[in-house]
């Protein structure tokens, strides 16, 4: 319709699209040819309510659509890379170690795992050795009133220098009736070697006179006897007062009986002493059994 026109018009003259619909299409209208201006192009468009589902459709710009090749069958369009110039390899490249990069030092992580191991072993046997407690002297038997010792050796002096204990041995010793020093047996620790013999006999005394007790108080008389594996016991008087107990001078080695050589032994007895000057005797009275030979004395706090 142009302008100045009188006439009727007609829906395909005002609507371009009046051919989708029934009305339109009733009264002529008709698509335009060429697929809206693309040569060669196919209309998809249909008229409303025509259009079914289901049906395979052409794709965009080609009449009849392409079969799509099956899985793993060749495609016409398809061309694989190594064809192409310059394409990628046929073969498969390995690919080169980084440099510098190394695997695990095993033989470096045993060597540390051994080191380790023998220092554990070699810390568990010095921990064993360092435990174990020096061995010292048995001493076999016990007695009821005195012990057995193995203290050192006192010197033979009969008096204490100034902050030491009195000591004395055989040769210092005061010596009663029927009672002398002799050298025969081996073993004594006193001066020459000498030792106090024909003690056993009802009567018989030694005697120390201890000089320099600095405290008065209770004090323990060591005494240093051989015998020839039998017990013995003496009677024990400080300052001027027997004890209720004997001096017990027992086997405590269980040594066989006629061996002086190893009989020698050490007894023990509690004394309270003076300040000062103190006696203490030892004595075979009744009812004591007094085979034995005397080598040294001493005292300790």
């Amino acid at each position: 319709m142009t302008p100045g026109e009188n006439g009727p018009s007609t829906p395909e003259d005002d609507d371009p699209f009046g051919y989708l619909y029934a009305d339109g299409q009733a009264r002529g209208a008709q698509p335009p040819s060429g697929g809206y201006g693309y040569p060669n192009s196919v209309s998809r468009v249909r008229a409303v309510g025509e259009r079914q589902y289901g049906q395979q459709q052409a794709t965009y710009g080609q009449g009849v659509p392409q079969q799509q090749p099956g899985y793993g069958q060749p495609n016409a369009y398809y061309q694989a890379p190594e064809t192409l110039p310059g394409g990628a390899p046929t073969t498969r490249q390995p690919v080169p170690p980084a440099p510098g990069r190394r695997g695990p030092n095993t033989k470096g992580l045993l060597i540390g795992a051994i080191a380790v191991v023998a220092a554990v072993v070699i810390g568990i046997g010095v921990a064993m050795l360092n435990g174990n407690d020096d061995k010292t002297d048995n001493q076999a038997g016990s007695t009821p009133t005195q012990s057995q010792s193995q203290s050192p050796s006192p010197s033979s002096s009969s008096s204490a220098a100034s902050g030491e204990l009195p000591k004395t041995d055989a040769s210092a010793l005061q010596l009663g009736p029927g009672v002398t020093t002799a050298s025969d047996i081996k073993g004594a620790k006193a001066k020459g070697g000498a030792y106090v013999t024909g003690f056993n006999h009802v009567g018989a005394t030694v005697t120390w006179t201890v000089n320099g007790v600095e405290e008065a108080g209770s004090y323990r008389l060591y005494v240093r006897y051989g015998i020839p594996g039998v017990d013995a016991t003496a009677t024990l008087v400080v300052n001027g007062k027997a004890g209720q107990r004997p001096l017990n001078m027992k086997n405590f080695g269980h040594l066989p009986q006629g061996d002086w050589e190893n009989g020698w032994q050490t007894t023990w007895a509690n004394v309270n002493l003076n300040k000062g000057t103190n006696t203490i005797q030892i004595a075979c009275n009744d009812g004591n059994q007094c085979n034995a030979v005397l080598d040294q004395l001493y005292i300790t706090k």
